[in-house]
């Protein structure tokens, strides 16, 4: 999908670095949508800075990959009072419908080139439910993560693990024993005991 903006227009590129940003930091659509310029710090240390839901702040990093295309974009001519990052044709912050547009518009560019979208709903939420999951299979802490999403308590981000362990087991579900029947194992109460007592 990051490939579907056609890089050759101002849409495009804008449309490419959204897509970008969203899929790699993983931020709400409010954040997304409210970003400004000075909100993005490149070089050492590149990250975004946020404000969050209950007008909290945090700062979330930028991925080496991602910097050279913000760097891009914000030689970019500003539009409007050039204050917004990922500004509309007129100037002004993209609306939630404006990119509910974008995100259809490029998903349904990328379902040529990849079938399987064409039965998905891409939405910043995805993109931030995606990035979350990422982080998780790669052994990222759960406490890294709520504090990267700008989740209040661990528990929220437990959400994601859920879907990560459901996944897994679908895919387990579609797999053959190689021998016998499938079944759960069910620990008897002597093992159990014992291992609580560890």
């Amino acid at each position: 999908m990051l490939a579907a903006p056609d890089q050759h227009t101002w849409f495009g590129r804008r449309d490419h670095a959204f897509l970008l940003v969203a899929a790699q930091t993983g931020l709400r659509l409010s954040e997304m949508i409210g970003l400004t310029r000075s909100d993005i710090t490149l070089g050492t240390g590149a990250h975004v800075h946020v404000i969050g839901k209950g007008r909290k702040e945090r700062c979330v990093p930028l991925a080496k990959p991602t910097v050279p295309t913000l760097k891009g974009w914000l030689c970019e001519p500003a539009r409007g009072d050039g204050q917004v990052l990922f500004p509309n044709a007129r100037g002004t912050r993209l609306s939630p419908d404006g990119v509910h547009y974008l995100l259809v518009k490029h998903a349904t560019t990328a379902a040529k080139v990849s079938p399987s979208l064409k039965k998905k709903r891409v939405t910043v939420h995805v993109l931030r439910h995606t990035m979350a999951l990422d982080l998780l299979q790669a052994g990222v802490d759960r406490s890294v993560i709520a504090l990267w999403l700008g989740h209040e308590s661990v528990e929220t981000t437990q959400i994601y693990l859920e879907a990560t362990l459901a996944m897994k087991e679908q895919a387990l579900g579609k797999t053959t024993p190689l021998n016998g029947k499938f079944c759960w194992y069910r620990p008897g109460d002597r093992l159990l005991g014992f291992l609580n007592n560890l």
